[in-house]
Parts: structure tokens; sequence; C-alpha cells
């Protein structure tokens, strides 16, 4: 199954220590391009989440948000600095010492914990491979619920590329029974030319219009075009059915690259205007389908 390159996915994971929610969404782009945006707090586990989406996608512009709310356990720790406070206290008993201030002016500890640094508010310590472990179990469900649309996406576009490759196919078919009779009619054509010409005067042998028929017939002569066209076709609908796994959306650009190089050579190739006709229809579909291609993983 094909997967579209668009979609969204959003998945959550709770616990007694916090809540984690991930958001996927991701549009159209030519290689696989990944930003994360997390708290910085939990930037360690960045590359454990980009890794465990390449495992999965192949090819587009994938943005990941993720927000975590610790239920369970403040953000943050309080570390009194016992150190410093001994210095601050010696300073002030020596200030104290210094100076006659009264009964009143006795170092206390309302005056210490006040001092800068003695008690301060700092980031909890984390449990790095327990916190990745979370991030990451929301985050495969995101990426269920990601890949889920866009493969719902991919099936559509599937279906669509399956009827504008029939109709390929089928005008294909067209100029393949039209082809054969483009010699008859320049021989018919050559020989009421010549006698046009020539009024009855010298009657050309028939021999010599045959040759000139069959010179240009080999000239404008489109069956390998054709066969290869049919063969497209055949290979389009083959990576229509495949699983998917390896990306094929690369593959799928470049197969009409291919298609429309044929269509072009039958073109300039042939000097029928009905096919002329089919032709430019052809290249009006296969554009149609390139199109619809650039959604394509």
């Amino acid at each position: 199954m094909i997967r579209s390159m668009t979609g969204f996915g959003r998945g959550e994971h709770t616990d007694e220590v916090s809540k984690v929610t991930v958001e996927i969404k991701a549009v159209n782009h030519r290689y696989l391009d990944i930003f994360v945006k997390m708290p910085r707090k939990y930037a360690f586990a960045e590359e454990q989440i980009k890794a465990r989406i390449k495992s999965r996608l192949h090819r587009g512009k994938v943005e990941v948000n993720i927000s975590v709310d610790n239920t369970g356990q403040s953000d943050s720790d309080i570390r009194l600095d016992r150190d410093l406070a001994a210095k601050y206290y010696e300073a002030l008993r020596e200030l104290e010492s210094s100076f006659e201030f009264g009964e009143d002016s006795h170092v206390s500890l309302n005056i210490l914990s006040r001092m800068p640094d003695v008690i301060k508010a700092v980031a909890a310590e984390e449990d790095e491979e327990a916190a990745a472990l979370r991030l990451l179990k929301a985050a495969e469900k995101a990426l269920d619920d990601f890949c889920e649309m866009r493969e719902a996406e991919g099936a559509k576009l599937a279906e669509d590329l399956e009827q504008r490759a029939q109709t390929v196919a089928n005008l294909r078919e067209r100029i393949e029974e039209r082809a054969p009779e483009i010699e008859k009619e320049y021989a018919d054509k050559l020989r009421a030319r010549v006698n046009d010409i020539l009024e009855g005067v010298y009657e050309v042998p028939e021999e010599r219009i045959a040759v000139e028929a069959a010179i240009f017939a080999d000239k404008a002569n489109i069956t390998e075009e054709l066969v290869r066209l049919d063969s497209h076709i055949s290979q389009l609908r083959s990576f229509l059915k495949s699983d998917g796994s390896e990306g094929i959306g690369k593959k799928i650009d470049f197969l009409i690259q291919e298609m429309n190089r044929e269509v072009n050579t039958i073109g300039s190739k042939s000097n029928d205007r009905e096919i002329t006709s089919l032709m430019l229809e052809l290249k009006s579909e296969i554009e149609k389908i390139r199109e619809q291609v650039q959604n394509i993983e």
C-alpha cells in the first residue's frame, strides 16, 4: 500500500510521574527532514525519537511537538549550600564583633536564609532512561496514528492513480491501433499528389510508391516506444500494489519521467493528426499523474 506524505498523529503516555503528549505532522518534501520541538531538559532523548521516526518514514518534512506535564513530582528541587551558609555566618559574626549593635544584632536563621545562593531552587534531577522511555512510548502511539492517516490518504491516491493509469493505457491502445493505418494513408496521399502534379502524363510505378511509403513508415515507426510505454504502465500498477515499505514515491516519479520521454518521442516521430491529438491527451494525463505522485512517500 502506498502512503501519502501528508498526515497528522497524536499520542499520549501517562503514568504516576508525568503525562507526555506527542503530536506529529508532515507535509511534502523531497527527502526526510525531522524537526523536534520539546522542553530543553529532555533534549537527551531527541536523537532516539528521530531514530524511531526514521525507522518508519522515508520522505516528508516532519514536525514533532512534545509536551510534558509532571503530575507526580515537582520540576524543581531545593538545594542548600551549607559551605556558603557557614561562610556567611562567619562573616556576619565577624561584622557583629567589630561594632556595637546591641542585643538584637545576633546572627539569625532568618538572616542567613536570605543571603544569596544559600537556598535556591534548581531543576530536579531526571532519570534520563525512564524519561526517554516515556517519551518514546508517546511518540510510538503518535506514529501509529500518523501512519494510519497516511495510509488512508495513500489508498485514495492509489485509487486515483490506478484510474489514470487505465486512461493512459486506453490512449496508448488507440495509438497502437491507429499506427498501421498511417503507411497506407501516406501511400494513398503520395499517389494522389503525384498524379495531380503529373496530370496523367507519366504514371509512377506502384513499386516506387510502395518504397517511399515504406521509408516513411520506417521513420515514423513507434512500435518500440509503444512497447516501452506499455511496460511503464505495468510497472506503475505494480508500484501502486506494493506494500510501500521502502518508500516508492521517488521511483514512481522517475517512472513518470520515462513515460513522458516515450510520449514525446511518439509525438516527434508521428506525422499524423490523430496520433498527435492522442499524444497531447497522453501528456495531459501523465502530468496529472506526476502532480499526484508528488504526494506519495
